[in-house]
């Protein structure tokens, strides 16, 4: 099939015309461009994705999905990282990443490490952030 379309192709740039195997040559750096082009889009698209990395847990560690839970939260408080967020004038609080939690204006946030922490204090999970409820 593929050297039937080439003898094909070449029987019509001998018999063509010098304008016609001009045209051929133009079309040829034309379609070239254009995948070029494609595929350089391509690779940029994957360039912005985030990816993805696996952090090693313990065996031990690893039991039960509770205990890994248990575990990423100790991790997580252990870090000192405020995961959590809330308005001084809400009554929400969101994950850091949640987009509502990105509108607060940052005299106003509240942070904290864990759910607890901002049920204390006196805020309750914000339903449009997902995996708080």
């Amino acid at each position: 099939m593929l050297s039937e379309s080439i003898k094909f192709c070449k029987r019509l740039f001998v018999k063509a015309t010098e304008s016609q195997k001009e045209l051929y040559l133009a079309a040829v750096i034309i379609l070239v461009a254009i995948i070029s082009f494609g595929l350089g889009r391509l690779s940029k698209i994957r360039e912005e994705k985030t990816p993805i990395t696996i952090e090693n847990i313990k065996a031990d560690a690893v039991s039960t999905s509770s205990t890994i839970n248990i575990n990423a939260n100790k991790a997580v408080t252990n870090k000192n990282d405020k995961i959590f967020v809330a308005s001084k004038n809400g009554k929400k609080y969101y994950y850091a990443w949640c987009e509502s939690a990105k509108i607060i204006k940052e005299q106003n946030r509240v942070w904290f490490s864990t759910k607890e922490d901002a049920e204390k204090a006196g805020y309750e999970p914000a339903s449009n952030c997902k995996g708080l409820q």
